[in-house]
Formats: C-alpha cells, structure tokens, sequence
C-alpha cells in the first residue's frame, strides 16, 4: 500500500485523518508548510487554510493546479470562566486584555486582521501578547487560560467545548476563509496523491468535512 506525506493546515488535525486514516499527515501553519515544500520537502499533498500559498506554489511549477475543496469562518474563543468578562468582539480595545492572535503570514493570523480591520478594531492589536504560529497554538493559549482572546476557526473551537466560550462575528467582517489542496508535483507517487484529492472532493469526505464544521466549498 501507498504511504502518501499530507501537509495539511493545521485546523484539519481532527478531520483528515476520519476521512483517510491510512496516510501520513504532517500539520502546522500553510505558511511554514508552504516554505518546506519549497525547500524540497518530500510532500504529496498540500492542503492549505486559504488559496494564496497554493497558488503561489502553483505559479512557482511546485505543485499541480490547486482546488478549493472546504471552507470555514473566524470565531473569537474566551476561557470558559471570562476573566476578561468580554461580551462582543468591541470589547478587545479594552485596556488590559490579553489577546493571542497567529503572525502576519500565517493563513489564520491574516484573515484576524482582516477581521480586525473591517470591524475598525485595528488598535485592538496593541492589546496582542504573543503571535503564535498556527491556529492550534492559539486555541491551546486561550484554553488553558494564558490569554484571555484569541481569534480561530470556528471548526477548532469545536474540538475543545468545555473550555471555551465563543463570540460571534458578524457575517459583513467575515474574510473569504477558502481551504485549496494541490498535488505536489516532486510526488513520487503522483496518480495516488491525485485519489487523495478526489477523495476530499467526493461526498463521503465533504459530508466528514460537514459533520466536524467545515462549510460547504461552493
């Protein structure tokens, strides 16, 4: 049997291996996945939190023409206690409130300030404490109570109920939240890289996708 490498954003930690358990998944930030395939690193597939870096990597000849395949929004995630007592995004600016966000660069940390910027929060960033380096170093930081905010996916707040209470944010400061899978072209293993994609495509695996909080790909 084909052992194929996955690189895969790292909100698809809990999905991907319910909708293919046999192959080897390696996740983390797009972007630091991204620069690894770039540096010749022996990946099949890339499965990414937006479509830029695939694409990038497209018009670089490193990989095979991108499709998106899912899509997901922001949340913002607050410890269950609240120590922060924070009731709507617009209380982020207040003096004092620890917020974590993932770096400029990271496929999470842009859409934050997308957020941040659409909703005329942008000075809620001089309340930032650390800037992590995927959505799931956020999600932990706010879960065990190191910071009071942070911005991730609504698909991970799933994975920790419990410990997190969630904010909503307003459908018209959404960002475009596209996830693109490619075939890496270096692959050794081409022809069985492009089933894995169209095993994300086919409806057993968009239903998984569903069922863990992913949206439809339109």
């Amino acid at each position: 049997m084909i052992l194929l490498t996955i690189y895969a954003a790292a909100s698809l930690t809990n999905v991907f291996p319910q909708i293919d358990a046999r192959q080897q998944y390696s996740f983390a930030g797009s972007n630091q996945l991204a620069a690894q395939i770039r540096q010749g690193a022996p990946a099949d597939v890339f499965a990414s939190a937006n479509t830029a870096l695939p694409q990038q990597l497209y018009e670089e000849g490193l990989v095979e023409k991108p499709v998106v395949f899912t899509r997901n929004a922001l949340i913002l995630i607050v410890p269950r206690s609240n120590p922060a007592k924070l009731k709507s995004v617009l209380d982020l600016r207040k003096p004092g409130v620890k917020l974590v966000v993932a770096a400029k660069g990271v496929p999470v940390g842009d859409y934050t300030r997308v957020v941040l910027h659409k909703l005329g929060l942008d000075d809620a960033l001089g309340n930032v404490v650390s800037n992590e380096s995927d959505v799931r170093e956020v999600l932990a930081k706010v879960a065990l109570g190191e910071a009071d905010a942070g911005f991730v996916y609504a698909t991970d707040a799933r994975t920790v109920r419990g410990k997190v209470a969630t904010i909503g944010i307003r459908w018209s400061a959404q960002p475009i939240v596209d996830y693109a899978v490619a075939v890496v072209k270096r692959s050794k293993h081409v022809v069985a890289a492009r089933v894995f994609v169209r095993r994300l495509l086919a409806d057993p695996g968009q239903a998984k996708l569903r069922a863990a909080g992913f949206l439809a790909r339109g």
